[in-house]
């Protein structure tokens, strides 16, 4: 629990939000395995997702009602997503397109609720997503194409003298990927919930009769968080459907 604000304080710590905290301490070889905070909160996004498949497609009706059409309608954008950006032999990747774009949006979305844990404002966890997409890819690319794969980084086009140069920029932007990937959603999470805990801190500071206007901003603030939380999720899904084309149809 955090310690009491001392007088005149600023009286919300914005950073606490992101503490992790072990609810069941384990040790495992060596390794600390405790079931902290953190867990607990993908936990219960696994489950608040399968709970919403099962419950939405379980009656299977002609005319779909409300949870069956929102079901639906996920389930179509994200294989819209794949089939545009991979065509179909994207296609057997669907399952984990769909699961890993379910996470991040549940995610992201339980991160908006009052005394909740942002699990995605973790680089830890969003590079290790970033890692297993990035290296599942690049097995991919190398079990179908061989040291076919390798042509990735070579443009067909460019002039002999520049191809070197050219080759070593690609393979460093390819390295960066998982970087790249990880920080974005992280950044994206972490700046929007601290400037929430900000905003909350001048609502209450002001009091009454000044915290109206920071109120006011946060309430509007939070419906943008909405949508950045949706956004960062299918930002993740769509770069990830970008790399497995990549690695399906290597480009000569």
């Amino acid at each position: 629990m955090a310690a009491p604000a001392e007088p005149g304080a600023f009286p919300v710590d914005p950073m606490h939000q992101y503490e992790i905290v072990r609810l069941l301490p384990i040790e495992f070889l060596g390794f600390d395995a405790s079931f902290t905070n953190s867990a607990m909160w993908m936990v219960a996004a696994v489950t608040a997702i399968s709970v919403f498949m099962i419950m939405s497609v379980s009656s299977r009706a002609l005319v779909p009602g409300r949870w069956q059409s929102m079901a639906e309608l996920s389930y179509e954008f994200v294989a819209n997503m794949l089939r545009q950006n991979t065509g179909n032999e994207g296609q057997p990747f669907f399952p984990f397109i769909f699961s890993l774009f379910m996470f991040i949006l549940f995610a992201n979305m339980f991160g908006l609720l009052p005394y909740s844990f942002t699990v995605t404002s973790h680089i830890a966890v969003t590079f290790a997503m970033a890692i297993v997409v990035i290296g599942g890819i690049t097995l991919l690319g190398l079990f179908k194409h061989g040291l076919g794969w390798f042509k990735l980084f070579v443009p067909s086009g460019v002039p002999v003298v520049l191809l070197p140069l050219i080759t070593i920029i690609e393979m460093i932007s390819y390295l960066t990927r998982p970087l790249s990937l990880s920080v974005r959603l992280f950044a994206n999470m972490l700046a929007g919930h601290t400037m929430l805990k900000v905003f909350a801190g001048f609502a209450i500071m002001l009091g009454a009769w000044g915290g109206w206007a920071p109120f006011a901003f946060m309430v509007a603030f939070t419906g943008l968080e909405v949508l950045v939380a949706f956004l960062q999720a299918y930002v993740f899904a769509i770069l990830t459907c970008i790399y497995l084309n990549d690695a399906l149809h290597v480009h000569h």
